[in-house]
């Protein structure tokens, strides 16, 4: 081939300097990012495996001392050191039953009222007032509960139970005894009230999510409110109204000095809601600083340890639902 045939080639352009430096820049600052959140996201691994481990290393003594038996056990004497986690674990299971069987279903209702029924005049000063009860501190319910709810239930709420469902079977048992005031149900009635602006704010966050036309469409079939509500915005929000009760769930597990003030700290197991109780967060609050004994200190942390262990299961149980709820949502 001639040297006239041969093609011409040009010469690369050269490489734009400033481009290329302002490349790199861009990769270290987006690695340097990558590298923060994964040690962010680590570092809460890290505290939630420090807190059980220094619950474990704490709560050892007793459960080597009592064994498995401290779950069942129902006694709780600080004087012979002999200790039992039954009653606390009763009363902070039944405290938060009761708590959601009242929560839950107010919780929607407000919800749904504020999305569908409620002026929009009304709307935002109503919804302000109640996502304002998340923000009052624990204690001042636990007072308000003690100094004038516990004495309207002595007086009305309480004796009237007693007289109604005093000769039904089963009931009868739920609702004896003297009416106290302070109680179980004194307790679940405070965490209710506690817990029910999550419930309501993120139900009514989920609720104005669904898309407007999926309830037109509804409307346009002939169904009422009630339908379109059970039948088209519920199901369609079923997930975040579960997440939304079982976030009210585990506030309603730990919550410490409004049930504390209201329970009555009886270490005993009742099968009437009016007597008093205790719970595991509320015994460790009265008895924390009495206790001057290794085995009672190690006792009282044992029952951290068990809180610990049921909120877990409780978020993972919620967790297990979703995941359900959304497989068969095709979500």
């Amino acid at each position: 081939m001639s040297e006239a045939a041969m093609p011409e080639y040009s010469a690369a352009p050269p490489m734009d300097t400033s481009r290329l430096a302002a490349a790199r820049r861009f990769s270290r600052k987006d690695h340097f990012f990558h590298r923060l959140t994964q040690a962010s996201a680590l570092a809460v691994l890290g505290i939630l495996v420090g807190v059980m481990v220094s619950l474990l290393i704490g709560a050892a003594p007793a459960l080597g001392t009592f064994g498995f038996s401290f779950l069942w056990t129902e006694s709780w004497n600080p004087v012979t050191e002999k200790f039992g986690a039954l009653a606390p674990i009763y009363g902070t299971l039944v405290t938060s039953a009761i708590a959601m069987l009242i929560a839950v279903p107010i919780g929607i209702g407000i919800a749904t009222f504020l999305t569908e029924l409620c002026p929009p005049i009304l709307r935002r000063p109503v919804g302000i007032a109640i996502e304002l009860l998340a923000g009052v501190p624990s204690i001042i319910y636990g007072i308000w509960g003690l100094f004038v709810l516990a004495p309207i239930l002595q007086r009305t709420v309480q004796p009237w139970l007693i007289e109604v469902f005093g000769q039904v079977p089963v009931l009868s048992s739920i609702f004896a005894g003297p009416p106290y005031g302070i109680g179980v149900l004194t307790a679940g009635l405070i965490l209710a009230i506690m817990v029910l602006p999550f419930i309501t704010s993120v139900t009514r966050d989920v609720f104005d999510a669904v898309p407007p036309m999926l309830k037109e469409s509804a409307y346009g079939l002939g169904c009422t409110r009630r339908e379109v509500m059970w039948k088209v915005v519920l199901p369609y929000a079923r997930v975040g109204v579960t997440g939304g009760i079982m976030l009210a769930l585990g506030r309603a597990l730990g919550e410490t000095m409004a049930v504390t003030f209201v329970i009555g700290n009886a270490h005993r197991i009742s099968a009437s809601i009016l007597a008093p109780g205790t719970t595991i967060s509320a015994s460790i609050a009265n008895e924390f600083t009495e206790a001057v004994e290794d085995i009672y200190t190690s006792s009282l942390i044992s029952l951290g340890l068990i809180l610990f262990i049921i909120t877990f299961i409780v978020l993972a149980l919620a967790r297990y639902m979703l995941l359900r709820i959304e497989r068969k949502t095709g979500g």
